[in-house]
């Protein structure tokens, strides 16, 4: 035998695992740092007057999809620690046997996480170049790209897992239909990304109306601006679709917690249009009334989400299962017996919910920055959130498979169970 052949020779000559992934982190390092250097010299050759005024149009195109992606990656953690411990999410999710699991929503995010600042930055060095058409088309040509691979009818790209997507998102908008846990669980994250859906309708308006990297900016701003009433429809939208799952439920169920909850959303619909009611009155008037109005419509609904976030999806009632660890009916299955995770969870989880008003109120953006830092970090807070949702649905899964009532059970099975008895 020859000994290139050799089974033993081959893996000789193969790079281990480590050194190939140091090399993917290298490339990663290098891309990275080249991106910001081309933008940040692109930046640097705009007029001064232009600088901020074309920063805030490439935040608007490209925030969207870094918040996306800044999700994606948040999800294929929550995904990587359900994996290590018992909690089943495939099951919880009535998944198939295709799904998807960590490594390729890292893979998915991986790749998001190169295509959108490559393409944010060529948008940033075309434009600085004098190139306005090709810079106008760079967003374009990315939002058409992505909504291609949703929709792409063939067996690549995950079809089974895109399919359910989209077909979770049209269950969400016409909530016809008996709500799975998939339906609320994906519309609940949806409801902190109504601040994205904003920013993209926005972004595909100037689309629409060839106002990209041009000088009809500011009429772009008049039309696709804070003032248009586009954007509460779209804020509030996410939790309309919330709303009807819930009296959904209702109808199905007769539960009286789903319409408790149905008013938990409601009360976002007057945060949401009285800020927008600032563009529309005069300002005496806004400062006298609806200011006032629009403060306790924001506590009313910052506190009652956190009550519902605690006691109803974690089930965290009056905090005590955090000082019940020691009884095994009481504990978490996924995180036994860490106290602190829950005080910090809980801690964190009521501020966040306070600055809820940034994200939806579109009479704040006037510094988008400060807007984006709030978005994002109501990312993590989701991201947190999963982990205690998804737990809290297991141990319910968990238990309910051990209180078989002996009506369900088949006649056979109690015949045996019977005589097992008399045996014993």
């Amino acid at each position: 035998m020859k000994r290139t052949s050799s089974p033993v020779y081959k893996a000789a000559i193969l790079p281990s695992p480590v050194l190939l992934w140091w090399f993917k982190v290298i490339l990663f390092l290098m891309w990275s740092i080249s991106c910001c250097k081309i933008g940040w010299d692109s930046v640097l050759r705009m007029g001064a007057d232009l600088q901020d005024l074309f920063l805030y149009e490439a935040f608007l195109y490209y925030n969207p999809l870094l918040l996306v992606t800044m999700m994606v990656w948040l999800w294929g953690v929550n995904l990587w620690v359900f994996s290590q411990g018992s909690t089943n999410y495939a099951r919880i999710f009535d998944l198939d046997q295709n799904y998807l699991t960590h490594h390729e929503i890292w893979k998915c995010s991986t790749w998001m996480t190169i295509i959108v600042p490559t393409s944010m930055t060529a948008y940033l060095y075309l434009y600085s170049h004098e190139e306005v058409s090709l810079a106008a088309s760079q967003p374009v040509l990315l939002y058409v790209a992505i909504a291609i691979i949703l929709i792409f009818p063939f067996d690549i790209f995950y079809l089974s897992s895109r399919y359910f997507l989209l077909r979770t998102l049209w269950r969400i908008a016409l909530p016809l239909q008996a709500i799975t846990f998939p339906d609320f669980f994906l519309a609940d994250i949806l409801t902190s990304m109504a601040k994205v859906f904003s920013d993209l309708e926005r972004s595909i308006c100037r689309m629409v109306h060839r106002q990209v990297a041009t000088i009809a900016w500011f009429e772009a701003d008049s039309v696709c601006g804070s003032h248009s009433i586009a954007i509460p429809l779209v804020l509030v939208f996410p939790y309309l679709c919330r709303l009807f799952q819930c009296l959904r439920q209702y109808k199905d169920t007769k539960e009286k917690t789903t319409l408790f909850n149905a008013l938990k959303y409601s009360t976002a619909v007057p945060v949401i249009f009285l800020s927008a009611l600032k563009y529309h009155v005069f300002p005496d008037r806004w400062t006298s009334i609806y200011h006032p109005l629009w403060l306790l419509s924001s506590v009313i609904n910052s506190l009652y989400s956190f009550y519902w976030d605690v006691t109803r999806d974690w089930e965290l009632s009056g905090f005590s299962r955090i000082f019940k660890f020691n009884k095994p009916n009481c504990c978490s299955n996924l995180l036994y017996g860490r106290q602190w995770i829950y005080y910090r969870v809980i801690g964190s989880n009521l501020i966040l919910r306070c600055t809820w008003t940034y994200k939806l109120s579109t009479h704040l953006r006037h510094n988008y920055l400060t807007v984006f830092t709030v978005t994002a970090l109501e990312m993590p807070r989701r991201f947190q959130w999963i982990f205690f949702r998804v737990e809290n649905e297991w141990n319910k899964i968990t238990k309910s498979s051990f209180q078989i009532p002996m009506s369900e059970i088949p006649r056979e099975d109690e015949k045996l169970l019977a005589s097992t008895n008399r045996s014993v």
